[in-house]
């Protein structure tokens, strides 16, 4: 039995960074939802309208305020939003951004950037029952949470990079990973001039077919964890929702 219709409100950072599968279990759920291009101009509704908030990933980094200054606004919804209580998560970008708008701290890793497909141990979590213990995702980052912020748990972590996924409060969720994939966006993803820079220097000149070849490979195990991940995560939402 379905639960209520849930109005879900999107922020992108660029095009091709869509909520990907994650579509498929909110037309299935018979959610609605709203995206946002901030990278292209677009201003934050009013929240008041909007049951989730759903931040995706992006080539930018949480600390380019002057090429980006709508990352201060955005910031600051998510600082808003999160205080109140109300369902959230976050991926890759969308991760370091709730860190970073609620007292934690993002840098560049130590390492060189994570790209490609990756198994990444989790801990037992609301948001991660159904999951096996190594759940493969895919990362493509250059920026890590440096640190959490206050009151934070810890959800999984790797020897690459020590933050992958936090909860703060009851339903603010950041993965650094990302789980939303369909099958072109590695492509879509390799057009970006950041995205490309850290591939090469990941994988050499000439990564991408590599990448899709992985993504390919590994598309069904990718695609039953995302919809595990996010129907758990409207799950919760729906709890917190009714009892308020």
């Amino acid at each position: 039995m379905k639960g209520p219709t849930m109005r879900i409100l999107v922020l992108q950072h660029a095009v091709s960074e869509h909520p990907g599968s994650f579509r498929e279990v909110m037309a299935h759920e018979g959610h609605s939802m709203h995206a946002i291009e901030l990278d292209e101009g677009e201003r934050i509704p009013a929240l008041d309208a909007f049951d989730i908030l759903l931040v995706m990933g992006g080539p930018m980094d949480v600390w380019e305020h002057d090429k980006h200054p709508w990352l201060i606004e955005e910031m600051a919804a998510i600082r808003d939003w999160v205080t109140a209580g109300r369902p959230y998560l976050g991926l890759c970008l969308g991760h370091q951004l709730l860190a970073q708008a609620c007292g934690g701290h993002v840098g560049p890793m130590d390492g060189t950037p994570e790209v490609g497909i990756a198994r990444v141990p989790v801990m037992p979590d609301p948001i991660f029952v159904g999951l096996p213990a190594l759940c493969t995702c895919f990362q493509w980052h250059g920026a890590e949470v440096k640190r959490l912020p206050e009151n934070a748990v810890l959800l999984a972590s790797s020897e690459a990079c020590a933050i992958q996924a936090f909860r703060l409060g009851d339903v603010a969720y950041g993965l650094q990973f990302h789980m939303e994939l369909t099958h072109t966006t590695a492509t879509e993803w390799g057009a970006l001039p950041e995205y490309a820079a850290a591939l090469e220097r990941v994988r050499g000149p000439g990564g991408l077919p590599e990448i899709q070849a992985e993504v390919a490979a590994h598309y069904p195990a990718l695609n039953q964890a995302a919809a595990q991940i996010f129907s758990n995560f409207l799950r919760l939402a729906e709890t917190t929702l009714t009892a308020a």
